[in-house]
C-alpha cells in the first residue's frame, strides 16, 4: 500500500504536513508506505531535524506549490512539477494508491477529475464531510462544495455515494438517507428538492427516510444527509464555527469537540476512480495524521470498487 501525501499543501506546510506524516507513519503497519510529495531534499532535512528516519518514507520530488489563490485548472496544467499535479500523475499511473492534500481545493477537484477521472455512470463527484451526532459517532453530509448548482439526478447519486461510504467506512449496515430541506412534508422545498424527492424514493440502492431539516442534522434521524454543494458548504462552515465558539467561551464538551476537523482529517471526493482526500487549509499535524489514516481506510475497504459496482 502506498499512500500519497502532498507535503507542500496547507497554510502551515511543510512543517505541519511533515510532523503529521511522522505521527501517521508510527501507526501504519508493515507494507503500508507513506509517499511524501514535495521538495525532496528539504523534506528529508526536516524529517531528520524532527528525529524521524527518512528510510521509513518514500519521496517524490515536486518543488513547486499551487497556492490557495491560483486558478485551479491553469495551475494544474502550467505547473506539472507542483506537488498536487505530481500527486495526481502518480495516482493515474497506479504508483500510489491514494492521494491527500490540504492544498488548493479547486486544484484537488480538477486534478481528480482530469487524472483518475469520474467513475463511469457518476454525473459529478461530491465532497463528503462528517457530521457529529449528539449521542455518539458521525453521520455524513454531501455535497459540501464540489457542485454549487445541482440537478435532481445528481442528488440521487450523492445519496448512493454517501450510503456506500457510510456502509464500508463506518460499518453502518443500512444507512438512513435524508434529503436536507426546509420542512418534513414531501411537497416542501424549492424546485431542486421537490424534484429530487421522488428520485430518492425510487432509488433502490438507498434507504430513503424522507426530508430532514437543519435541526435533525446532529440527531439519529439519518446517517447520510444529501444537499447541493452551495447549501452543504454553508452548513459545513457554520458547523465548523461551533467548535471555535466553544473554545472562545471556555467550554469543554465531547459533542462540540467532535466538530474539530482535526479528528477526521479531511473530506473524501466520492465518485472518482481512486481515493482522494482534501484536507483543511489550516490542517495541524493531528489533522494530517488522520487524513493519512482515512486514506488507509479507504484503500483497505475497497470503497472505489464498491462504488464502481453500484454504478455499473
Amino acid at each position: 500500500m502506498k499512500i500519497g501525501l502532498d507535503v507542500l499543501g496547507g497554510d502551515y506546510a511543510p512543517d505541519s504536513t511533515i510532523n503529521g506524516a511522522i505521527a501517521a507513519q508510527k501507526v501504519l503497519q508493515e507494507g503500508q508506505r507513506l509517499v511524501l510529495i514535495g521538495d525532496q531534499q528539504d523534506t528529508i532535512e526536516r524529517l531528520k531535524h524532527a528525529g524521524a528516519d527518512p528510510e521509513k518514507f518514500d519521496f517524490i520530488h515536486a518543488p513547486e506549490n499551487i497556492s490557495m489563490h491560483e486558478h485551479p485548472t491553469k495551475a494544474i496544467t502550467q505547473k506539472p512539477n507542483s506537488s498536487i499535479a505530481k500527486g495526481f500523475d502518480l495516482l493515474k499511473q497506479g504508483e500510489i494508491d491514494s492521494f491527500a492534500s490540504a492544498g488548493n481545493t479547486g486544484a484537488m477537484l480538477v486534478g481528480a477529475v482530469f487524472s483518475v477521472k469520474t467513475i463511469p455512470g457518476v454525473l459529478r463527484p461530491a465532497i463528503a464531510t462528517n457530521v457529529p451526532k449528539v449521542k455518539s459517532g458521525y453521520g455524513i453530509l454531501l455535497d459540501v462544495g464540489a457542485n454549487a448548482d445541482c440537478k435532481p439526478e445528481m442528488l440521487s447519486q450523492f445519496a448512493t455515494l454517501g450510503s456506500l461510504y457510510m456502509q464500508y467506512i463506518y460499518g453502518v449496515e443500512t444507512p438512513k438517507v435524508g434529503l436536507l430541506n426546509i420542512g418534513e412534508e414531501e411537497e416542501k422545498g424549492n424546485n431542486l428538492t421537490i424534484s429530487t424527492y421522488p428520485l430518492l424514493q425510487q432509488n433502490k440502492k438507498i434507504n430513503f427516510i424522507g426530508n430532514t431539516e437543519g435541526r435533525d442534522l446532529f440527531t439519529d434521524a439519518a446517517d447520510v444527509y444529501v444537499c447541493d454543494g452551495f447549501t452543504g458548504n454553508v452548513v459545513l462552515k457554520l458547523a465548523e464555527s461551533f467548535y471555535v465558539v466553544t473554545l472562545k467561551k471556555g467550554m469543554k464538551d465531547d459533542f462540540f469537540d467532535r466538530f474539530n476537523y482535526e479528528r477526521y482529517g479531511g473530506s473524501p471526493i466520492l465518485g472518482v476512480n481512486a481515493p482522494v482526500i482534501i484536507g483543511h487549509g489550516i490542517s495541524t499535524p493531528e489533522a494530517i495524521k488522520n487524513m493519512v489514516l482515512l486514506s488507509k481506510d479507504m484503500i483497505e475497504s475497497q470503497i472505489i470498487d464498491k462504488i464502481r459496482s453500484a454504478f455499473n
